[in-house]
């Protein structure tokens, strides 16, 4: 049987003791979706923004938290279309979900489900909400691996989510 002991609970994160093992646990979300958008020319979304716990603007995919609204309940893919928008202004004729993956399992009890966006068209400016300072770069498909190599020479620390991202764009039927 489990046992939880919360050792400290924040605004975003909370530390918790299970069987004697600590990690970290969200309380005001239930989970992580990343979005895999391309549009219709073939450029991968992608957006920069200034990260706390590095001290650094990282490149990576779209994501947001999923029940952070003060839905409990939100389903996976109305938090991906509701987070496109927000961070890119981007809007997705069709949504697919794709997988669910630990982040780091030894650290926290977080899962993001990758979710694959189609059929994009502009809505919106994007850049984030109130607290968030959002660029969108779109980058074609067939310069991104030259584009991500210039950008972490020139010292933008990468998500490597975006390889998982490119590996599903190229390998569809894995």
């Amino acid at each position: 049987m489990k046992t939880d002991v919360c050792r400290y609970e924040g605004h975003y994160l909370s530390l918790v003791e299970r069987d004697h093992w600590e990690f970290v646990t969200r309380p005001n979300a239930h989970a992580v979706v990343v979005l895999i958008a391309v549009t219709d020319e073939d450029e991968l979304v992608l957006v920069e923004q200034y990260r706390r716990p590095v001290d650094a603007r990282v490149i990576e995919l779209p994501a947001g938290l999923v029940g952070d609204t003060g839905d409990p309940d939100e389903p996976i893919l109305k938090a991906a279309g509701r987070e496109l928008t927000e961070e890119t202004g981007f809007e997705a004729s069709r949504l697919d979900h794709v997988m669910d993956c630990p982040t780091s399992a030894g650290m926290t009890d977080e899962v993001i489900s990758f979710v694959r966006a189609s059929g994009l068209r502009r809505v919106g400016p994007g850049g984030g909400d109130d607290s968030e300072d959002i660029d969108t770069h779109l980058v074609p498909l067939d310069q991104v691996s030259g584009w991500l190599r210039r950008r972490h020479a020139e010292g933008s620390p990468l998500d490597p989510k975006i390889y998982t991202a490119l590996y599903w764009l190229t390998h569809p039927d894995d």
